[in-house]
C-alpha cells in the first residue's frame, strides 16, 4: 500500500521532516517515491508546506495518508477537496 507520510531529516534533538509518498513496506528514512512537502515543527507556529496539486493527485490514487500528515491535511483544508472530489 502507498503511503503519505513523514520522512525525518534534521540533526539531532532538531527534527524537520519532508513529506513523502512511500511504500509502507519501506523503512521510515528510506526509498520514497516523491516528496510533496515540508514540515518543521520547531518554529512557533509549525511550519508545513505541502504541494497541493501533487498531494491531491496521490489521494484521489489512493495514497492513505499516516495519522500526523491527515492531521495537516486537514489542517491545509486539503482532505475538504478530496471529499468534494469523491
Amino acid at each position: 500500500m502507498v503511503r503519505i507520510r513523514l520522512r525525518r531529516i534534521g540533526a539531532k534533538g532538531h527534527p524537520s521532516y519532508r513529506v513523502v509518498v512511500a511504500d509502507q513496506r519501506t523503512a521510515r528514512n528510506g526509498a520514497f517515491i516523491e516528496q510533496i512537502g515540508t514540515y518543521d515543527p520547531m518554529t512557533d507556529p509549525s511550519e508545513i508546506k505541502i504541494n497541493e496539486e501533487l498531494a491531491l493527485k496521490w489521494l484521489r490514487q489512493g495514497a492513505q495518508p499516516s495519522e500526523r500528515v491527515e492531521d495537516m491535511l486537514k489542517k491545509l483544508g486539503i482532505m475538504d477537496k478530496v471529499k468534494e472530489t469523491a
